[in-house]
């Protein structure tokens, strides 16, 4: 079960879904993970309390470009409630591995961005 996760993992760091950045986002908010150089912005419309579009862009490791993508799917047209319920458990099961604890920062990398970007909060 787990090289088919592997592969997942692999199909959505090469071909990542929503991947770019939006024009005149609502919300927005970059940050870096400073162990292993990944960086991760994420850009989303909300639409009366929903995310009606979101994108991502950056640059790090497989684990953290796919979970970005994987987030970024599962988010879409969600309320943004939503958003600040999730948490590593739901992560770690979209990407269906065990991960290390450095890989796990990879891991949750899009989500603290997303999360810090829906609160409004400013770049670093």
């Amino acid at each position: 079960m787990d090289d088919l996760y592997r592969e997942l993992i692999l199909d959505y760091y090469k071909n990542p879904r929503n991947f770019g950045k939006l024009n005149h986002p609502t919300h927005s908010f970059e940050s870096s993970n400073p162990f292993c150089g990944d960086r991760i912005r994420m850009d989303a419309k909300i639409i009366d309390g929903k995310i009606g579009e979101i994108a991502f862009s950056g640059q790090g490791c497989a684990i953290s470009m796919a979970s970005a993508s994987m987030l970024t799917e599962k988010v879409v047209g969600q309320e943004t409630h939503y958003l600040h319920g999730l948490s590593k458990d739901d992560i770690v099961k979209l990407l269906g591995l065990e991960l290390s604890p450095t890989r796990l920062k990879c891991a949750l990398l899009g989500l603290e961005v997303l999360q810090k970007a829906v609160r409004g909060e400013s770049k670093k």
